[in-house]
């Protein structure tokens, strides 16, 4: 069975703050993709979230929905 990834810094961040604004990871998704344009679904969140992809675009996004301060490189 494989193993559980756990959540980078950022994606512990968004985790809280989605819970903080009582939101969930569907709504987080749908706002991202319409504010970037871009294509973004729950297994992309989910490697962002544990740090294996960091797309700029799509994690500024989220920074501006989530009113979260962008990581530094």
């Amino acid at each position: 069975m494989p193993q559980k990834r756990t959540f980078c810094e950022f994606g512990q961040k968004v985790q809280i703050r989605l819970v903080e604004l009582n939101k969930t990871n569907a709504w987080l998704i749908e706002q991202v993709a319409q504010d970037s344009g871009k294509y973004f679904d729950r297994s992309y969140l989910y490697k962002i979230k544990t740090g294996q992809t960091a797309p700029a675009a799509l994690m500024a996004s989220i920074c501006k929905i989530l009113n979260l301060p962008r990581p530094q490189a």
